[in-house]
């Protein structure tokens, strides 16, 4: 029924936490998706028939996702089998510079302690304990926030926290803030990849970046069958709660009426008549008018200067010889700072890239799944990439040369990749699937003490219109979105003064499956 439904644009985790919760608040929910399957950026590739994550491949924060999932109604260890890991990356710098990182500190200390000395080891366990605190003083007052401001997070903080907000040093980079606590130049940019993860250079990112390396030390976790069960598991409980989805409708216009929104439009002309519309994409699309009607109010708007990171992916399946890969593999530039000045300031590929491998038949110890008889094995490489896909077509020969440094890195590190048919995935690839975003993947770039205030909120300028993804405070990553779309469902339902009941609760042992239909997630 029309006067109580809502249109979610994009299956996301965005969209399906805020579909899940909305249907189960008794919301009739429709999600419209223009791809074939729901995850969003959490996405996979086939290659020989054998699906590879092409999108995040960490899973964290499972407290959280747990604490949301039962808001979605449904139990998240009967949904998904996970594995936690004991090594959460190996890195090197050449053939005989590795250091691994562990979920333990104290073992993590001990190997820094072999890799830069005893003095690196202490001061290892100081920025773990002060990742740790930064992360706590932000927790609730900032990234669980529905609208957080400078002003709300002093008053939150109230006298006794004052210190704990200066403590935190968000004035500070993340690399000169790393400067002052490692002597290991290495130690630096290993820490300081951390901004990465929000699609941001650690020379321009804020201190309190040093959170990320608080979450993934507190625990990650390996999702049997690849990330997008994630997805599918927040799918299927937005199913068994009522919702519709639609896949391969292409929206074309958020439909406004008297001021506030009233429905979309699909390419095709169909128009779905709703009260409130719940967009999971980037918000830079409704800044260009992509969604047109919505752009008719004030909306969020991203320069080009304050893009997030794009990336180029190469996804494989093929044999590998010499480096001993972990899960997660990180090699290192030598020239990290000219990494980060070729992309940001000179808006090309790098010529010395960092380049990031993700082994997804090895296990927690390293070892490849007895299952690859062959020896050959699903890789996924990164390569860090300027957001430009809206203004500059990266040709054949410049996706080769990128392939040819990051290789030549692997090499000088000891590792070999056999030959093998690639999928790669560039800038313009990702500006095509993502509108709006010119192959940014994080929303705009944590750039300076105030990008985080600047991030949209669940609650856009348009009545009727929330936003979700993570383009979306609190951020990007699977985490930050779930939380987004979290807050989404929250602010309509409030605004909506909806009293529907809820639907029946997740059963022990397993969720409500009424209505539901069966599929893989990730």
């Amino acid at each position: 029924m029309t006067a109580d439904r809502v249109v979610v644009i994009g299956a996301g985790i965005g969209g399906l936490v805020a579909a899940a919760i909305l249907a189960r608040r008794g919301l009739d929910v429709t999600v419209l998706e223009k791809a074939t399957g729901p995850g969003g950026k959490m996405r996979t590739v086939t290659i020989g028939g054998q699906p590879i994550d092409a999108g995040p491949t960490v899973f964290t924060m499972r407290s959280l996702i747990q604490e949301i999932a039962t808001e979605a109604g449904f139990v998240l260890d009967d949904a998904l089998t996970l594995r936690s890991v004991e090594t959460l990356a190996r890195h090197a710098w050449g053939p005989d510079q590795r250091l691994d990182l562990f979920a333990d500190p104290l073992r993590t200390a001990d190997a820094i302690g072999d890799f830069s000395g005893a003095q690196e080891a202490r001061r290892f366990l100081a920025f773990h304990a002060e990742a740790a605190h930064v992360f706590k003083t932000l927790d609730q007052s900032f990234i669980r926030a529905a609208e957080p401001s400078r002003a709300s997070l002093v008053l939150g903080a109230g006298l006794r926290g004052l210190s704990d907000l200066a403590r935190i040093r968000p004035f500070s980079s993340l690399w000169s803030a790393l400067g002052g606590m490692f002597a290991d130049p290495r130690l630096r940019q290993l820490f300081g990849r951390y901004a990465t993860y929000c699609g941001s250079s650690p020379f321009l990112a804020p201190a309190t970046l040093m959170l990320v390396a608080h979450v993934e030390m507190d625990g990650v976790w390996l999702v049997e069958g690849g990330m997008t069960r994630v997805a599918e598991a927040f799918e299927a409980a937005a199913k068994a709660n009522g919702a519709t989805f639609r896949y391969g409708a292409d929206v074309a216009r958020i439909e406004v009426e008297h001021g506030r929104v009233s429905g979309a439009r699909l390419r095709d002309g169909e128009t779905i008549a709703a009260r409130a519309v719940v967009f999971n994409g980037d918000v830079a699309a409704l800044a260009k008018g992509l969604l047109a009607g919505a752009s008719a109010r004030k909306s969020p708007h991203v320069k080009p200067s304050e893009r997030s990171l794009s990336a180029v992916t190469f996804c494989w399946v093929a044999k590998t010889v010499g480096f001993p890969l972990a899960r997660h593999s990180v090699f290192f530039s030598d020239a990290y700072e000219a990494e980060f000045s070729d992309i940001f300031d000179r808006a090309r590929l790098p010529e010395r890239p960092t380049v990031y491998v993700c082994a997804q038949d090895r296990d927690d110890a390293g070892n490849l799944d007895a299952q690859s008889e062959s020896g050959a094995e699903r890789l996924m490489l990164l390569v860090n990439a300027p957001p430009v896909g809206d203004v500059y077509q990266f040709g054949r020969e410049e996706i080769a040369r990128c392939e040819a440094n990051a290789t030549q890195l692997m090499n000088r590190c000891g590792l070999t990749i056999e030959p093998s048919d690639a999928v790669v995935t560039t800038p313009n690839d990702f500006a095509e699937m993502f509108p709006g975003t010119a192959g940014a993947l994080y929303g705009p770039a944590s750039h300076g003490a105030n990008a985080s205030f600047r991030r949209a909120t669940a609650r856009s300028s348009l009545p009727g219109l929330y936003l979700a993804g993570g383009s979306v405070h609190p951020g990007p990553g699977v985490p930050m979105a779930a939380i987004s779309g979290r807050q989404a469902a929250r602010s309509l339902i409030q605004d909506l003064g909806s009293i529907a009941r809820f639907r029946p609760e997740a059963t022990p042992g397993g969720m409500s499956t009424a209505g539901a239909t069966t599929e893989p997630t990730a």
